[in-house]
């Protein structure tokens, strides 16, 4: 397939991508943003105990019958319990004990009575008032009960998730494992930052970006640096992370110029799918499936790889991932200033969004970067349409 509309080419890449079913066990502190695997459900009661709701002291309320301020309720003091203690033996009649918020209510007692509401004397408990059973009295399971589903299997983990899980003992969970995503540019241009330059190089961006930008979507890449202009080499290696990685993303070698390696790449390893996407930028896109991997090949023009990563990829990596999360957002709003070219393809261009308005930048070349550092949009134009005045109803994503 050759020069295909944006939509076709996500219904085409999402026909070859699966859903990672692969799972693993990780700490809990290590699970947020991660999809669960299995039902989480409660193995106890929370809380475990009847627990006091406050500091004070609990014995039988049957013992204040009648009590008030003029004749108290008195009991014997026999001890005291803090949270994370535990009193085992029963309460006797006509004794009580003192209780700490969060401990465990113990046997022969059913309330619980404020300490700022009585007084001691000689050592003894005195009630100005009748209390009822079960007053001031947290039961077992009050939050969660025994077989309770707490989180749904597919569900992605959040901060709340972890804490209730965390407070029925999970201290690892299940979730389905990271897509494996390796990344690498082509072109024997390329210095990594922090080589020497030299004269007719220049440093390696697109990793950066890309890499950067999975990393903040919660994935972890395979890094791998930049391959040769050499079809055979860059064929051999790429083809050496069959098994090893379900995504395999390359930027640059995608055009029609002498050293666009990436169609003889693909001859040589795999099967393409579609070559060249009705968009500007990153129109030339390479996408293919190399046994079980899928491989897609952006621009090496620094914003077009980076637009096209955000525009394909994100859809890839939300239905290997299973999460919703990771696609853009779509959003509608008026354009600040004009932009005074014409669209005679389908174009999209670099924006920052807020409040219902696009601001754009001045520059909106496919092989400059700098100004899409403070844009977290891209403004959809349609093919046909003509230099938009200020004040323009336009469409686009949130990135």
């Amino acid at each position: 397939m050759q020069d295909i509309s944006l939509e076709q080419a996500i219904e085409v890449l999402l026909e070859h991508t699966k859903k990672i079913e692969r799972t693993e066990e990780v700490p809990i502190l290590e699970a947020l943003g991660r999809v669960l695997a299995e039902d989480a459900v409660a193995s106890f009661d929370n809380p475990p105990f009847d627990r006091s709701p406050l500091d004070g002291y609990t014995f039988a309320s049957d013992r204040t019958k009648g009590a008030a301020k003029e004749n108290p309720a008195s009991f014997a003091i026999i001890g005291e319990e803090c949270a994370g203690d535990f009193f085992a033996e029963a309460v006797p009649a006509g004794s009580a004990l003192r209780l700490m918020t969060g401990a465990a209510i113990p046997r022969g007692c059913d309330c619980v009575v404020r300490q700022e509401d009585v007084t001691i004397e000689n050592g003894r408990l005195l009630v100005p008032y009748e209390l009822h059973h079960h007053e001031n009295y947290c039961f077992a399971g009050e939050d969660v009960k025994k077989g309770t589903l707490l989180v749904k299997k597919g569900t992605e983990l959040t901060a709340a998730h972890l804490g209730v899980l965390a407070s029925l003992g999970f201290g690892k969970v299940k979730v389905l494992a990271r897509p494996r995503i390796a990344i690498a540019s082509t072109g024997d241009e390329l210095v990594l930052p922090g080589e020497p330059l030299q004269p007719g190089k220049i440093y390696n961006s697109n990793l950066y970006v890309l890499a950067g930008r999975l990393q903040e979507m919660g994935f972890r890449p395979e890094v791998l640096g930049i391959l040769p202009d050499d079809v055979n080499e860059a064929a051999a290696f790429i083809d050496s992370w069959r098994g090893k990685a379900d995504l395999f993303l390359t930027t640059g070698g995608v055009s029609v110029g002498k050293k666009d390696i990436m169609h003889g790449v693909v001859k040589k390893i795999g099967t393409r799918l579609f070559w060249r996407v009705c968009i500007k930028p990153g129109a030339p896109v390479i996408a293919y499936t190399a046994g079980d991997m899928l491989g897609i090949a952006l621009s090496g023009n620094p914003f077009a790889s980076y637009a096209t990563f955000e525009l394909l990829v994100r859809q890839v990596l939300s239905k290997f991932s299973g999460r919703a999360d990771v696609c853009y957002t779509p959003v509608e709003g008026y354009l600040a200033d004009q932009f005074p070219k014409p669209s005679y393809g389908r174009r999209f261009i670099r924006a920052h969004y807020a409040d219902g308005v696009f601001k754009i930048p001045s520059q909106h070349d496919s092989g400059s970067l700098f100004s899409a550092a403070g844009c977290n949009a891209l403004i959809d134009i349609p093919a046909g349409t003509g230099p938009l005045p200020a004040g323009s109803r336009v469409k686009g994503v949130l990135l």
